[in-house]
């Protein structure tokens, strides 16, 4: 098996799409093989990580759409991965046709793959880390990672991606004080999408006031307009990631903290990999029917327990 990843690994890095697809179910599901594969990888920073997020029906996937467009008549090769909600009932990817991006199925410089949340709270898939480290040593010159929302708990984004577009519309105007504090910590770009919509201009100029009260002497954070449906505004979205690109190289405290919790969850599961929930959920049971169950003093003793065999 070991062999048989190694050459999914160079297919991936010769740019071969069938083996990044299969490299990805791989690391998604942890199949036999993951582990090899995930430990061959390089280090690899040329392809840039750009994050997409905003509430539901800010036209992310549209946007998306039209910077595919723009990026593929530059010549540039283009990995997009869409966090989609799960279903409830078997956690594959609901929007997994991903209808607006058809046009770039067949396109050899266009990567896409959806992949199910399953509830992950961030945004983001449980292997989204893995996946994007993955995709990075396939051949493209940008990745991009299109999340399911956007609030307080998913700041996620924002250690993973070297650029991050908060996407909003109008409508969300009254949503800009409740989701203040979390947009400050995610965006290094605002897109106020839809932008020929009623309350477009009066949330475009919010935007600019709250970014120019945090901004420090050396950098705004940019807040743009775009109709992306129109494929309007997108040259400044694309100029505006070439500048904060350029301006930010360096390797962020939000990324270190993203890969200190990846690794402490790693270890965690590695620490945790011989216990049964099935049987764990038993053995509270039985102690909870004899009475007296203290959950700190049950944790200690089953720990207690587990390191001494």
């Amino acid at each position: 098996m070991q062999g048989k990843v190694k050459q999914i690994l160079a297919a991936i890095q010769s740019g071969d799409f069938k083996a990044l697809a299969r490299g990805i179910t791989i690391v998604e599901n942890e199949l036999n093989g993951f582990e090899v594969l995930m430990s061959s990888l390089k280090q690899n920073n040329q392809a840039k990580v750009i994050g997409i997020t905003g509430p539901p029906g800010a036209g992310k996937s549209t946007l998306v759409n039209a910077l595919l467009h723009h990026w593929l008549q530059t010549g540039k090769r283009v990995a997009v991965i869409a966090v989609d909600p799960s279903s409830p009932f078997n956690f594959g990817a609901l929007l997994g046709d991903r209808i607006r991006m058809s046009d770039f199925y067949n396109n050899p410089n266009i990567f896409i793959r959806s992949l199910a949340s399953r509830g992950t709270l961030g945004g983001l898939s449980a292997k989204i880390v893995e996946i994007t480290e993955l995709v990075k040593n396939g051949v493209f010159d940008f990745i991009l990672i299109e999340t399911v929302g956007v609030g307080q708990s998913e700041v996620e984004i924002a250690g993973l991606a070297d650029c991050t577009i908060v996407t909003l519309v109008p409508e969300a105007g009254d949503e800009v004080q409740t989701l203040k504090a979390g947009i400050m910590e995610i965006a290094n770009i605002f897109v106020v999408n839809k932008a020929d919509r009623d309350n477009a201009e009066s949330l475009y100029r919010n935007l600019k006031s709250l970014v120019h009260e945090k901004a420090n002497s050396s950098y705004e954070i940019p807040v743009l307009k775009s109709i992306a449906i129109h494929k309007q505004g997108i040259d400044q979205i694309v100029e505006a990631i070439e500048k904060h690109l350029s301006l930010h190289q360096e390797f962020s405290e939000k990324a270190l903290q993203l890969l200190t919790e990846k690794a402490w969850q790693l270890i965690i599961a590695h620490k945790m990999k011989d216990t049964s929930k099935t049987q764990l959920k038993a053995t509270i049971k039985n102690s909870l029917e004899s009475g007296n169950f203290n959950l700190y003093s049950f944790v200690i003793q089953f720990i207690n327990r587990k390191n001494n065999y």
